[in-house]
């Protein structure tokens, strides 16, 4: 089971995915429906992370968790921590809020982060709940995590149409060749 040191992480990345649209995004957006439905996982994994600890919910897990486990869940959850700065690191200009009517690109990112990945944000929110699962391996666990990789695979697919129709998209079918989704592409396409 988890402890009070790696729950805290847990919550603290939570948190940094939550604040985002505060710390970084273009302050004219809406939280409208589409918004809440793609990040619902985000808002409801810290909760029940701190339910598992505090024994409310059930701890029959898939399969037991123990030290090394958890060691791995607080590397992975390191690691979105990190990418989440470094992706902030790499912009100047705050990008709008997901679901967005007026979200037009106004330019297409190939540096920093996004050298490798194309969502770099999105590969970030996916470590954060991958982490919970490999520390928890439970039924409410993993349903969120599929839930926040459904809904982020959607976003992402939706976004990248709308870039590969937009005044860039030469360019971003060109990008989207030599990079991948959510993890590094291994070998570049020409």
């Amino acid at each position: 089971m988890v402890d009070i040191t790696v729950t805290t992480l847990f919550v603290a990345n939570f948190l940094y995915v939550v604040l985002l649209p505060k710390i970084f995004f273009r302050q004219d957006g809406k939280l409208n429906l589409m918004w809440w439905v793609t990040g619902a996982p985000y808002g409801l994994a810290p909760f029940v992370v701190i339910l598992f600890y505090l024994g409310y919910l059930p701890t029959d897990l898939i399969f037991s968790s123990g030290l090394v486990q958890n060691a791995i869940a607080v590397v992975i959850s390191t690691l979105s921590i990190s990418l989440i700065s470094y992706t902030l690191g790499t912009h100047r200009i705050p990008l709008a809020l997901w679901h967005q009517k007026n979200d037009a690109p106004q330019q297409i990112v190939t540096w920093g982060a996004y050298k490798y990945i194309r969502h770099p944000f999105y590969t970030s929110f996916l470590l954060a709940l991958f982490a919970v699962i490999v520390a928890i391996p439970s039924i409410p666990t993993i349903l969120i995590g599929l839930y926040g990789a459904v809904i982020l695979t959607l976003t992402a697919s939706r976004e990248e149409k709308k870039l590969s129709e937009s005044q860039f998209g030469a360019d971003y079918v060109k990008y989207k060749k030599s990079t991948g989704r959510f993890l590094p592409r291994l070998s570049k396409e020409s």
